[in-house]
């Protein structure tokens, strides 16, 4: 199936952040967060804003020509992982403070995912992929990354994600992805299953 695919800019914010909020409203690790249906509603977009923000300054979003679907990825360097990278040291807290500073739940998972990112070698992360839920089952998610992973493959780059439900993480498995370490346990909340992928060489 071919799947017309760009990177988006500046004028997309919009589309991109209300494409996020609908694919993950019902994700575990978004339930998690933000809980209750209502405060998820009004509140959850936000995280997604600034998720978007951040990677449209320093990384790359690819997007389907129809809108549906989008992948938010970081090209993070050997020496450096968090560079630019809401996980740091300060990150987490200054995106709690812009998207619902009552809410330690922000800063706790920008944390927990900080210290199992791998370091030592250059890789693309895959940040999130959403999918609207009208389109899901389409081969929408897998076209987005693929096209980044034959790149991988191509530049000997290996890649690198934390899926947020066994559903998911099954779509990565097929991808060439595997476990990388434990699962995070997100307390009293799922988990979630840092992922890596070696390039496939020809």
């Amino acid at each position: 199936m071919g799947v017309a695919i760009r990177t988006a800019g500046d004028g997309d914010r919009e589309l991109l952040v209300r494409l996020l909020d609908e694919a993950f409203q019902d994700d575990p690790v978004s339930g998690w967060v933000f809980p209750g249906t209502e405060y998820r509603r009004t509140t959850h977009h936000r995280l997604m804003g600034a998720f978007t923000d951040i990677v449209l300054a320093v990384g790359r979003i690819d997007v389907t020509e129809d809108g549906s679907a989008c992948a938010l990825w970081m090209s993070v360097p050997a020496d450096d992982h968090d560079a630019g990278d809401p996980a740091d040291d300060e990150g987490p807290v200054q995106v709690r403070q812009a998207v619902d500073p009552e809410n330690e739940r922000v800063e706790v998972i920008g944390r927990l995912t900080a210290g199992a990112h791998p370091t030592g070698r250059a890789h693309e992360y895959l940040w999130m992929i959403g999918v609207a839920p009208g389109r899901q089952g389409e081969g929408l998610g897998t076209a987005l990354i693929g096209s980044v992973l034959d790149r991988c493959d191509r530049e000997g780059l290996p890649a690198y994600l934390e899926a947020s439900s066994v559903r998911s993480r099954l779509l990565y498995e097929r991808l060439g992805f595997a476990p990388a370490g434990e699962p995070l346990q997100l307390p009293d909340g799922p988990r979630m299953w840092p992922m890596w992928r070696e390039p496939r060489t020809p």
